[in-house]
């Protein structure tokens, strides 16, 4: 059920919309700005309705604190007040509202219009969704990629903890694509991106598709040794697919695996260590390829042998 939170100071007033609402949505009530503000930074909120004329902290005041945090920026907020100058609405709207509604009101406009907003913002949730996702794999794409890495080398360095960086490639994937042809190949880079995610399990792990056979990983708070032994499993869950590949290079489609576990320091650079893991899968290739080389805390180098 979505969930929709009510900021009104009006005992009465905020009733009345719980009342109109709670058959169709899971309502919370709040009757400060500063209470609202809290709860809506607790939930995964589809809509907001957001009085202006209260105590303390208006509504005004309140919505632009909602648009200046991360969780709360793009929850749809509803302005409800008896304020009716067009002087006023302008500012809310300016101020990023999606509507703004007069009291006294009837029951039917709050449910068309909540409904709408709601319906409008999880569609949009959805799209944005979709543009994160690589169309062929399912897995996460570069441009999430990309979005997500940074937030993560952050999280660590704040936190002090390690962060490993991966990177994998399909081993003689041209050769592959030659022998069975493309759309082979754009079904065995969807099986080995589904091999991989699937042993991705934690909230704090992530996978991308980097680009081409190419795909990428990172792994916040494991040590070198847990996530280069995790690492390597997910090499050798690959290889157990019995994927066949051209018996000239390979009997089976296999991954190479190059990778770095640092905890960052404020002055170190997320690029340089994907750089160290981007030469560790060189190495693998270079060292025979179906295999997995690692770069600890410490810039010495595990193996598969």
């Amino acid at each position: 059920m979505e969930k929709v939170l009510i900021i009104d100071d009006s005992p009465t007033q905020a009733d009345l919309l719980r009342t109109i609402l709670e058959k169709d949505y899971a309502i919370t009530v709040a009757h400060t700005s500063e209470e609202g503000l809290r709860r809506a930074e607790d939930g995964d909120l589809s809509l907001i309705l957001l009085d202006v004329v209260m105590p303390g902290m208006d509504g005004f005041a309140l919505l632009k604190k909602l648009r200046e945090e991360a969780v709360t920026r793009y929850t749809p907020v509803i302005l409800i007040t008896s304020l009716s100058d067009l002087e006023s609405e302008e500012r809310g709207l300016a101020l990023g509202a999606v509507d703004y509604i007069r009291k006294p009101f009837r029951d039917a406009i709050i449910r068309a219009r909540v409904n709408t907003h709601i319906k409008l913002y999880r569609y949009r949730i959805q799209v944005e969704r979709l543009a994160m996702v690589d169309q062929l794999t399912g897995v996460a794409n570069r441009r999430r990629y990309d979005m997500c890495c940074r937030t993560k080398w952050q999280d660590a360095a704040r936190l002090k903890v390690p962060i490993s960086l991966c990177m994998f490639d399909i081993d003689h994937f041209k050769v592959y694509n030659d022998t069975f042809g493309h759309p082979a190949g754009d079904r065995v880079i969807s099986e080995v991106a589904q091999t991989v995610n699937k042993l991705f399990r934690r909230n704090t792990d992530f996978f991308a598709r980097y680009g081409g056979e190419e795909f990428v990983a990172i792994l916040l708070g494991n040590d070198s040794r847990s996530a280069y032994k995790h690492i390597r499993n997910i090499r050798r869950a690959v290889e157990g697919r019995k994927i066949p590949h051209n018996p000239e290079v390979s009997p089976w489609v296999t991954v190479s695996i190059g990778g770095v576990t640092v905890i960052p320091k404020s002055d170190d650079s997320y690029d340089t260590y994907l750089q160290i893991a981007d030469t560790m899968l060189y190495d693998a290739k270079r060292f025979g390829r179906n295999q997995v080389v690692w770069s600890n805390e410490h810039m010495e180098q595990l193996r598969e042998h």
